[in-house]
Formats: structure tokens, sequence, C-alpha cells
């Protein structure tokens, strides 16, 4: 054979070698992106029931995934939650009961450890957009918590001295409220694009619902329940533009897809502040409305579509399934309360343990174990212009397989169930040990601060 001929049979075998070749190297690992919302309740979103807003790719993820029905956030309030789902942890083992401010000099402890870390030693690229609210000193941010990047507002929108911050660094003191959900869009796609081989954990934690609520003048008037219905379809937006980012770059086969929130609705914030559908009360409160959460996930190939979950989980359960998942070890020096959730994920298995403490701050209120609750008697409180009015009531007791809304009280008629949950219940509480002394240095009740933004609300400025 002449030379030019073997030449030419090499090419054509180079080449078609070539065309097999995978184009770019992708990890083995999976992709994993969280969408965090704030006091979003849980009749707000269409496939749990809402008929007034419409939320088209959330509800795609409840099709194509798996909708848990009975998902239990850490606290019915913002800071303490973020830390359970970072840390897998009770927020009370880490001293936060209530909420951070801006004048906090306090936040979560550098020795706790998040699944940011976790993910980043397996070699991921870690980023945060959105609310943090662990902490807005230096050593308390993302950055110093396992994130390679960060940009968003450190705290509630509806606190002092609203700014982006970008790293470490002040990006913009000029924050307008309206494109909050946009620009905490925009950074996330941006984020997936510059990925490259490794993969990445993506951490969309967005202040809205949380007032004040705005939306971008595209979503205005968009929805059948006003303002707040507006805010929740732009967020349905974003989660679209997020699916079609991921889709777009082929990695659909090899993420998994997070939505959920950090506790019920504010619904002393009337219109502004969502809906708890047929759950009872809503955040601030230990009832069904203030801690259980809509929640949906999706991993195409790998979660069968169409599942519903109805035992319990919970936030903080997310820390050893993602440990589970990328083969890292659960953190051996320390007490992780969450459950590893890839047999009801993947395997259409359940959760192991069905049990679970409510706190409201360091106050210890109630407990479920295999679908019954029960609380303590509660004084009542008579409302203010941050917390909603709730009657006095005695010991409880509900099934909440049958009455989810918390509207039948068993206490008397099933006297020794009752005597069994409350030793149980007890006997839960003297497992945790003794807890540290809270880290939060002011209460978040300043009636003031909520009395001026009703006001502002009023007055129509938001």
């Amino acid at each position: 054979m002449k030379k030019s001929s073997l030449i030419f049979c090499f090419s054509l075998l180079f080449f078609a070698c070539k065309e097999t070749l995978p184009t770019e190297q992708k990890s083995e690992l999976p992709n994993i992106v969280f969408i965090f919302t704030d006091d979003l309740g849980y009749g707000d979103l269409g496939c749990f029931g809402a008929t007034d807003i419409k939320t088209p790719h959330i509800d795609r993820m409840a099709k194509e995934g798996i909708k848990f029905t009975s998902f239990l956030s850490a606290s019915p309030v913002c800071s303490p939650s973020r830390a359970g789902l970072l840390t897998g942890r009770m927020p009370q083992r880490m001293g936060i009961n209530s909420v951070f401010f801006p004048e906090s000099f306090t936040g979560m402890d550098q020795e706790e450890i998040t699944f940011a870390e976790i993910l980043k030693e397996k070699g991921y690229r870690t980023g945060i957009v959105g609310k943090w609210h662990l902490g807005h000193m230096e050593k308390f941010l993302p950055l110093n918590q396992g994130f390679d990047s960060y940009y968003g507002i450190p705290y509630s929108n509806d606190m002092e001295s609203v700014v982006y911050l970008k790293d470490f660094e002040v990006d913009s003191i000029q924050v307008n409220q309206r494109f909050t959900t946009k620009t905490y869009t925009e950074k996330p796609l941006q984020f997936i694009e510059d990925a490259g081989e490794n993969p990445f954990l993506l951490y969309l934690a967005h202040n809205m619902p949380h007032v004040p609520i705005y939306a971008s003048p595209e979503f205005e008037g968009s929805s059948e329940r006003g303002l707040y219905g507006d805010v929740i379809q732009e967020i349905d937006w974003s989660v679209g533009e997020i699916l079609r980012k991921l889709e777009e770059k082929g990695l659909m086969e090899n993420t998994l897809v997070i939505f959920s929130s950090d506790n019920g609705p504010w619904l002393v914030m009337e219109d502004h502040g969502g809906s708890a559908g047929p759950l009872r009360e809503g955040k601030q409160y230990t009832f069904e409305g203030g801690v259980r959460v809509p929640t949906v996930a999706m991993w195409k190939g790998k979660i069968a579509p169409g599942q519903v979950y109805e035992d319990l989980a919970t936030q903080m359960d997310w820390f050893p399934t993602f440990c589970k998942i990328v083969g890292a070890e659960i953190p051996q020096d320390r007490a992780i309360d969450g459950r590893d959730l890839s047999a009801v994920l993947f395997e259409n298995g359940t959760r192991e343990g069905n049990e679970f403490l409510y706190y409201m701050g360091a106050d210890q209120r109630a407990y479920h174990e295999e679908g019954w609750k029960v609380k303590r008697p509660f004084g009542g409180y008579q409302g203010s212009p941050g917390m909603k009015a709730v009657a006095p009531h005695d010991t409880l007791l509900f099934n909440l397989k049958s009455d989810p809304g918390e509207t039948q009280n068993l206490a008397k008629e099933n006297p020794e169930k009752l005597a069994q949950m409350m030793r149980a219940m007890d006997w839960a509480v003297q497992q945790l040990g003794p807890l540290p002394e809270s880290k939060i240095v002011r209460s978040p009740s300043d009636n003031s601060h909520y009395e001026y933004l009703k006001q502002k609300r009023q007055k129509g400025e938001y």
C-alpha cells in the first residue's frame, strides 16, 4: 500500500474515533441545585393545591420527580431553619434559636460543618446566591462556611441597610427589590454556565416572599392573588429558567434539583403573607402551618416521576442525603439529626425514623411520632404587628394522618396514647442533653419595626 493511502486510512480512523469521544468530560458526581424560598406557605403552589397562583415549573418538578407532603423545616423562623438545613443539626444544638439582625455581632459558629464544606472536599464548585441570614460579620459569611462564591442580601429584606454583598464586599447599596428575583436568577444562570467540568453545588436562597414583597413590572398583576401571587409566579419563572439552563447544558440527567421553603407563611402580614392551605397557623408557631413546608425534588432518570411521599421528612435530612449521594463520610464528632433520604428518592423506600421535636426558639413545644403529634399547653399570644394572635390551649393530641389541619384534639379520648406520646417527647428532649445558650442578642419582636412596614404597605410603597 502506498504511503499516501496509509496516511489517508489512519486519518479516517482518527476522525472516526474522535467522533465517538465525548466532547466534554463529565463528572460522575451529580450537580446539586437547592432552591430555597422565604416564608412560602404550604398553600401557595399549584402542586400543593393553590388555584389562584400558577406555578407550572415547580409543578413540573413534582410531576417529573417527587413531592413531599409532610416535609418539616427545622424551625418556624428563618435563621434556625437555615442553620438546620446547612448542617443537618437541630439549630438548638448550635444556640441558634431566633433571628440574626444587621446589628448582630454573632452568627453560626465556624466550627459547624455545612454540606457546602462536605461537597467542596469532594471537588465541587460551590456557590450561593441570595439570603444567608447566619451572621453578616466576615467570619460568619458563606465563604468561611464552604462556599466559593456569594452574591446576595445577607439577611432579611425588611431589615436595616439592605445591601448586595459579593463574597466579602458590598457590591451595591442601591437595592431595587423589584428586580431582586431577576438578579437572583441571572447570577445562578451564569454560575451554571461557568461551572466547567467540575460538579457544582448551587444554593439559591430567594429573599421573597418575605415582606416587603416586590415583583418586577412583567409580573405585576399576573396572578389572581394580588402582589403576593405575582411574587410567587416570578419565583416559578426563575425555577423555569434554571431548569432551562440545565437542559441547554445537557445536565438534567446529572443534576438533583430541590425546591423548598424555610418555614410557613407570615400570616400576620395578611394578603402579603401567603397561605398555609389546609394547615393550622403559620410562621412563628409549631402548628403544622408554621413548620410543614412545600417541597419537591427531581433528578431525571434517577428519581421516578410522579412520586408522592407522605411520611415525615425534614430539612435536616438533606445533609446526610448529600453525603450518601457523593460518597462522603458523615461527621462522627457531632450529633447529626437528619436522616438519609436516598432510599426515598431512588428506591421508592422509606425514611429511617419517624420522630421530630418541634421548637420555637429555645421553647420545646411539640413532638411527632409515627403520624401522631402531641403539643404542650400554651398560654396564648395576644398578637402584635409582627406576630399573629393565637388562643391559649391545653395539651393537644392529633392524628396527623387523618387530621393534618390539627382540628380534632384527641387527648381526652386517647389517654393511653397521650401518656405514651408525652413520655416519648420527654425522652427525646433528654437525649439532646444540655443545650448552649442562645447566640441571638436581639429579640425579633420589634413591634415598631413591623408597624413601620405596615404603614409603608398602607401607603402603597410596596
